[in-house]
């Protein structure tokens, strides 16, 4: 339900609330119906995203974030003569490669693991210079979590990923895990200036790509799965100086407000103490922009701790979590909202894409927002004044029924708001769409994403929560036989539908135009009538954008980031990063390339020794693999499934998949990504042996045979084992 200005929202009680599902709809257009919004005073370096299309200046190339290229080199006729150019070893550590590059005056800069960014030459893939902020892989010294005195040494994060810098009049702008916002010279990579947007002593992070719009840095947080309060920062571009912040959620309720909008906002939260917590909402990766309408457009994450019974035991709607917001982006001052799963307390975020076209609906041509958020319903709405267009499902949902044709807010399904009898709800909070990116065409009027059908099993926990600082405690059971938090996990019903798949999708009609099983990544479209995506197995493909057949395929390594392609000296590249577990490749490729694609795992630019033992000697033990199927049921099975197939989100870690990604690498490279990564938001909270335990049986289910030894834990050890499968 869309509100401006101070107007209230009505309030019911937790056990009358009815959750909105309001997360954007793709922006589709058919060319005869809608036109792509002028790129004029963009991102970045997307106000000239016109003139220069042959470039790739800001993360969703446009203001608009369609992630659409007009150029057509490449085509559905020819794609299948793509070949590889160039690549480029990265060296990158462990862990997910989420980054959309940018290209800029013939150099490609993105970021990596950790938050290190290079720059290569655009036609070659040679390094001009490399930065590292020397991230601590610990937020706090290993093995002091029940030390009430211990010291942070680093921040508390989900994922070591980052999602892309950003470009604008000759710096690159990135935000890193610990808070810091950071320019550097784009000739050089030196620093030009720096600044912490959080408390380095806080369980903030951050992962998105900044935008720059009139001059500003724009940029959010995540942080809500440990209760932070969400917000937004705008700093000048040339200097660093902070120029306004807009909190997502209220403050302490004793206290003067900073603006209208929180004291709106705060008559939706009832009883509790959030305030303390912090609350939830913050945006960790959308924005859009309009330039004509000069709105700022924020997509805001979930409720923390999950359970609303922890933070607002007397329900209400909790503004303005999940919701898309507008704002000046000048000022930062407060236009409207649109919240589409109120009450949050699912993970159900709107920090999905957000796409910005004009669409003629009904007749009428309307400037609309698109979004495919967690919740599973595919929302279209008015841009200039938040107002409910339609939303559809877009993937299996039964949180909700539907949503109101009139309000837009979701019609909640009996039992949906989980007590302590538990409930089984889809999408599950990996939610049915992520950050993997979407794309819109105007020539085709379709939106392409990548989504999924997952379920999980939600139990209010009554007994337990403690807000310790670098844990997650989400306040809830996730499993349906156990009182406590960390128990074993167990399937959903077989008759509920799993599995990820791409969708073409008309953002009008509001009906899927055509599916793709099993590819589940990041999209581009360009004017060639393509779409670029990829797979879990590590395929990389070109389908076309009308009819999403397969045109074009390339084995790769799975964990890839988003594409992106730009033209030089006449001829057309596409680029995409691969490789999470470590040393990742960046993949160019062009018509006529005739580079073998590189097989096998990059060597290490320390010129670390080869590991002389394989994991068919038998590197560990039976009763070892048991002890760590009871720690994986216990923490690792709520992301990544009993049947260790992943959900979706969380990648699988048994099958094809993951004998491709690991296949080749040392033991020690899968012990960092483990040991840093699980259980999400606790990572180190297990002991070095827990780990090697984990790791065990990881293997004994992917048919690596035991020995009489247990696996150790100590990496100058590990690295003298190499993973054959």
């Amino acid at each position: 339900m869309a509100k401006g200005g101070t107007k209230q929202m009505k309030v019911g009680l937790r056990s009358a609330r009815r959750c909105v599902v309001a997360i954007g709809v793709l922006l589709v257009a058919q060319l005869a119906n809608q036109h792509l919004i002028s790129s004029a005073a963009a991102f970045g370096g997307a106000e000239n995203a016109d003139k220069g299309s042959d470039q790739w200046l800001a993360t969703g190339r446009d203001n608009a974030e369609t992630r659409y290229s007009p150029l057509k080199e490449i085509d559905s006729n020819n794609v299948g003569q793509l070949g590889l150019a160039w690549y480029f070893d990265t060296d990158s550590d462990p862990g997910p490669l989420e980054a959309t590059p940018i290209v800029a005056n013939g150099t490609l800069y993105t970021t990596l693991t950790w938050d290190v960014v290079i720059a290569v030459d655009a036609r070659t893939g040679k390094l001009k210079w490399r930065y590292d902020p020397h991230i601590s892989r610990h937020n706090f010294a290993p093995g002091s979590q029940n030390d009430p005195n211990r010291v942070r040494i680093g921040p508390t994060i989900l994922f070591p990923a980052n999602r892309g810098p950003a470009f604008y009049d000759g710096k690159i702008y990135v935000g890193l895990l610990d808070g810091r916002l950071v320019a550097l010279d784009a000739a050089t990579g030196n620093v030009t200036w720096e600044v912490h947007t959080t408390d380095p002593d806080s369980e903030y992070s951050i992962t998105g790509a900044p935008r720059v719009i009139k001059g500003k840095v724009i940029i959010g947080n995540g942080g809500a799965d440990y209760s932070c309060r969400g917000y937004v920062s705008a700093y000048d571009a040339a200097t660093g100086k902070f120029l306004w912040r807009f909190y997502t959620v209220p403050g302490d309720p004793h206290k003067p407000f900073e603006n209208e909008a929180m004291a709106l906002a705060a008559k939706t939260w009832k009883g509790g103490l959030w305030y303390k917590l912090g609350g939830g909402g913050t945006a960790w990766d959308a924005f859009a922009y309009d330039p004509e309408l000069d709105l700022l457009y924020v997509g805001v994450g979930n409720g923390g701790p999950w359970d609303q019974n922890w933070r607002s035991p007397g329900g209400g709607d909790n503004l303005y979590l999940s919701s898309i917001v507008a704002l000046r982006p000048d000022t930062g001052k407060f236009v409207w909202y649109f919240q589409e799963t109120p009450g949050d307390e699912w993970d159900y975020t709107a920090c999905q894409d957000m796409i910005l076209a004009d669409l003629k609906i009904n007749g009428k041509l309307r400037k609309i927002i698109m979004q495919a958020p967690k919740n599973g319903f595919y929302y279209v709405l008015d841009r200039e004044n938040g107002k409910f267009i339609s939303a559809v499902p877009y993937a299996y949902v039964t949180w909700a029924t539907g949503v109101d044709p009139h309000t837009g807010r979701p019609i909640e399904a009996p039992g949906a708001r989980y007590d302590t009898n538990g409930v089984f709800l889809s999408p599950s909070n990996s939610g049915a769409h992520s950050w993997q990116t979407m794309s819109f065409n105007p020539n085709t009027g379709l939106a392409y994403f990548p989504a999924t059908n997952n379920t999980l099993w939600f139990r209010e926990d009554p007994s337990h929560f403690i807000y310790r600082p670098g844990f997650m405690d989400r306040g809830l059971s996730l499993d349906p036989t156990k009182s406590k938090y960390e128990q074993k996990i167990v399937e959903p019903p077989p008759d509920r539908p799993s599995g990820s798949f791409l969708l073409g999708w008309d953002p009008v009609t509001q009906k899927e135009a055509w599916r793709v099983p099993d590819v589940n990544g990041s999209t581009v479209t360009t004017a060639g009538n393509l779409v670029f995506s990829s797979s879990t197995d590590g395929h990389f493909m070109a389908f076309s954008a009308d009819k999403g057949e397969r045109l074009w395929q390339a084995q790769l390594v799975p964990g890839f980031g988003s594409p992106v392609t730009y033209m030089l000296d006449g001829k057309q590249y596409v680029s995409v990063l691969a490789g999470r577990a470590g040393r990742g490749r960046l993949y160019t490729f062009a018509l006529g390339g005739n580079l073998p694609i590189p097989t096998g795992v990059a060597p290490s630019a320390s010129g670390a020794t080869a590991a002389l033992k394989s994991t068919q000697s038998g590197v560990y033990s039976d009763a070892q693999a048991a002890r760590g199927e009871t720690q994986y049921s216990q923490k690792c099975a709520a992301c990544h499934m009993v049947d260790l197939k992943g959900n979706g989100i969380a990648t699988a870690l048994v099958g094809d998949s993951f004998r491709k990604t690991w296949n080749a690498h040392t033991m020690n490279d899968l012990f960092n990504v483990t040991s840093t990564t699980m259980p999400q938001g606790n990572a180190d909270s297990l002991s070095p042996d827990t780990y090697s335990d984990i790791i065990a049986y990881m293997l004994k289910v992917n048919g690596v045979p035991s020995g009489p030894d247990k696996l150790e834990s100590d990496p100058e050890i590990l690295k003298f084992i190499r993973i054959n499968f």
